[in-house]
């Protein structure tokens, strides 16, 4: 198995990506491709003790940063680290990408360079959310602002077959984001949706109020890409205000101060599940290869975990599954 990182895409690109892929190499045994620039993955190569025959390099002379605008740049920018990590994916010399760059150009380039699933409208992101139950798949996280009835249909098989295969769901539920639980309530293309859902090939449980959300209601969350990438920020920014206002509270006095630390361990536990990143990204979905978006943010830790995902989904031939139930 190879998996090719665009060690230029990210916030802490090349550090997080080449630490990312050393961790990697040292915990799943994998083999490793790190496209960008050469002599700066090299000095970042340098401080690492691996098996040096995992971890290949291919020259890159472009990068696509986070202000480029994403169809130009794919389409102009051929020898960028982004691109050329998407075309060894299609010419079959890497197995799935793992990139923390600019995340409009890197769903362009899941759609002109990869192509989408035959019987696929439109791709979403299935990013991993936490709740009290464990973790459910929210699909689509941000790549279709606007979608159609049939593509709330297209998610629910996507997410719900990601969610056997890789979370380890046996049958998952299936449930569309709404504003109330009634089959009524909503806009007409989410009253649409409903109705192609209730004869989806998969369990579709109904509505669900984003109240629900964090208690596991559902398995599969479905939605449009702007109420996805919105529940997604808020979720983000929500449990940094908690965790910090808790610090404040607790160290307002020696008691607290006290009970602060009697409670450390299982802080660090919750902490723990609400980090993104543990789940390292998010797999694109309904495109022909394997293609995981990691936090734009990520560390190294992040990067090895996404890499991670691109081997459980390949392991788990979620993509042959993909095209399968869609072609029955």
């Amino acid at each position: 198995m190879k998996i090719v990182i665009d060690a230029m895409g990210g916030d802490n690109a090349p550090v997080a990506t080449v630490g990312g892929a050393v961790e990697a190499v040292k915990s799943y045994n994998t083999n490793i491709i790190l496209t960008g620039n050469e002599p700066m993955i090299k000095k970042q190569l340098e401080k690492y003790d691996y098996v040096k025959e995992k971890i290949e390099i291919i020259h890159c002379n472009e990068e696509i940063t986070n202000e480029d605008k994403p169809v130009s740049a794919i389409r102009k920018k051929k020898d960028s680290s982004m691109v050329k990590a998407l075309e060894l994916v299609k010419e079959k010399k890497a197995d799935a990408v793992v990139s923390a760059g600019n995340t409009g150009a890197l769903l362009a380039g899941g759609l002109l360079v990869l192509g989408r699933i035959k019987g696929i409208d439109r791709p979403a992101l299935a990013p991993v959310y936490p709740t009290v139950r464990g973790a459910s798949v929210l699909i689509d996280g941000g790549a279709n602002p606007d979608c159609k009835p049939r593509n709330f249909l297209e998610f629910g098989i996507m997410g719900s077959i990601y969610a056997k295969e890789v979370l380890g769901i046996k049958n998952p539920s299936v449930c569309i984001i709404n504003i109330g639980m009634e089959e009524e309530k909503g806009n007409e293309v989410v009253k649409e949706a409903y109705r192609l859902c209730k004869t989806g090939p998969f369990d579709f449980k109904g509505n669900m109020e984003a109240r629900d959300i964090p208690g596991g209601y559902a398995d599969v969350m479905i939605c449009d890409g702007f109420t996805g990438n919105v529940i997604l920020k808020l979720t983000e920014g929500l449990a940094d205000s908690i965790f910090k206002l808790l610090k404040e509270e607790f160290v307002k006095n020696t008691f607290r101060k006290m009970g602060a630390l009697l409670l450390k361990s299982g802080l660090g536990d919750l902490k723990k599940r609400f980090d993104y990143t543990e789940h390292g990204g998010a797999p694109f979905l309904g495109v022909k290869g394997v293609l995981i978006k990691a936090h734009g943010s990520s560390d190294a830790k992040a990067i090895k975990n996404a890499v991670r995902q691109g081997i459980k989904f390949i392991e788990n031939n979620v993509l042959d599954n993909i095209t399968g139930k869609l072609s029955v």
